[in-house]
């Protein structure tokens, strides 16, 4: 093993000393009659979107499209950025960083191939974007309502806490 120089030992403590943020990965997917895809997980009482955090070494993209075939069995590439949205940190968790992309459509086939992981995901349902917000926590109502925007717009959604940043 070689010793490190002043400068590479510099280097790892300031590298060692920068925050710490989680990131998130989720795809917003919709059926053909334009209604979004939401999962029922076992460990909350609100539903959520297919996603999920970005592993160590992983980027977001390679992250929603594992995560959604971990959560629903399929693979499918995820599509482009919808929102990126800053979290703040709230007790027992780091800020993050949560990406949006676009699910796409789902064909009648695709829908009936989904299959849940037990131990995750108690259901899901495809939901009329209107009646999405009484289902989910107020933060991911914000970011869905977002991403939709952007969807239609053909833009990128930049948030913090769901909101927009102006």
């Amino acid at each position: 093993m070689t010793a490190q120089s002043p400068d590479e030992v510099q280097l790892s403590e300031f590298m060692a000393s920068l925050p710490r943020k989680r990131m998130g990965a989720a795809a917003l997917c919709r059926d053909q009659a334009g209604r979004l895809l939401l999962v029922e997980p076992v460990y909350t009482d609100t539903w959520m979107v297919p996603g999920g955090v970005v592993e160590a070494g992983e980027s977001p993209h390679a992250a929603c499209r594992r995560e959604v075939a971990e959560e629903l069995g399929l693979d499918r590439p995820a599509g482009r950025i919808l929102s990126v949205d800053w979290v703040p940190s709230e007790p027992g968790r780091t800020e993050a960083l949560v990406i949006f992309y676009d699910g796409g459509v789902l064909s009648d086939q695709e829908i009936a191939a989904i299959t849940l992981p037990a131990d995750e995901l108690a259901s899901f349902a495809f939901v009329p974007p209107g009646e999405v917000e009484p289902k989910v926590r107020p933060a991911l109502a914000r970011r869905i309502a977002a991403s939709l925007a952007a969807l239609d717009s053909g833009t990128v959604a930049a948030l913090e806490d769901g909101r927009p940043v102006s």
